[in-house]
């Protein structure tokens, strides 16, 4: 009976993978996230990357205190109209692929001052795309590691070769538009009938 071809060629321990898994399973690994602390939240997620929760187990513990070097924002606590243009500048400056993790209840859906906080945004997702929420008030760092590992889970399922044809003919603008000190974010009429026509026409 004949041998496998492959038998005998390779020495034990040999993994076969994927560029695309291997690629994903660095990413995954070497999360670096931005020094963003708004308010209470971030002594939680300084407690997560201190010795006792040792965030640095999960790839992540290098803060980076520019976004040009971060592709993970953690945006803890309260979140004003004030901040809202500076955060999505700091968003805008981070290299592809990104993503953002709302920590905190004020983060999430604006807390404690939903309903009479004039000044505060009611949801980071008002000024910049979310990946993963961590509610509380405040999350513990074992929540906050919890949403760690689920941006890692979405890095690992990650595709990089795009399907042919996916992103051919229109291509709409998905940037959100800065929130007001009115509470609701609504796209320009302009830009609304400007891109309906992108779509029908």
């Amino acid at each position: 009976m004949t041998q496998p071809w492959i038998e005998g060629r390779f020495e034990e321990n040999v993994i076969t993978t994927t560029v695309e898994q291997a690629i994903n399973w660095a990413r995954q690994s070497s999360i670096w996230p931005m020094t963003f602390g708004l308010a209470c939240c971030a002594i939680e997620m300084m407690a997560a990357g201190a010795s006792r929760f040792d965030m640095d187990r999960f790839g992540a513990g290098a803060f980076r205190a520019s976004p040009r070097q971060a592709d993970l924002m953690i945006v803890a606590g309260t979140v004003t109209y004030k901040m809202g243009s500076r955060l999505r500048r700091l968003y805008n400056q981070m290299p592809n692929p990104k993503f953002v993790i709302a920590m905190g209840a004020c983060t999430v859906g604006g807390g404690p001052y939903f309903k009479y906080g004039y000044h505060v945004v009611k949801g980071v997702d008002l000024v910049v795309p979310v990946d993963v929420y961590v509610p509380g008030c405040p999350p513990r760092p074992e929540a906050l590691l919890e949403g760690l590992m689920r941006i890692q889970d979405k890095i690992k399922g990650h595709k990089i070769a795009r399907l042919a044809g996916a992103n051919v003919g229109i291509k709409v603008d998905d940037e959100l538009p800065v929130p007001h000190h009115s509470g609701y974010v609504e796209a320009p009429e302009e830009v609304s009938v400007y891109d309906h026509q992108k779509i029908t026409g």
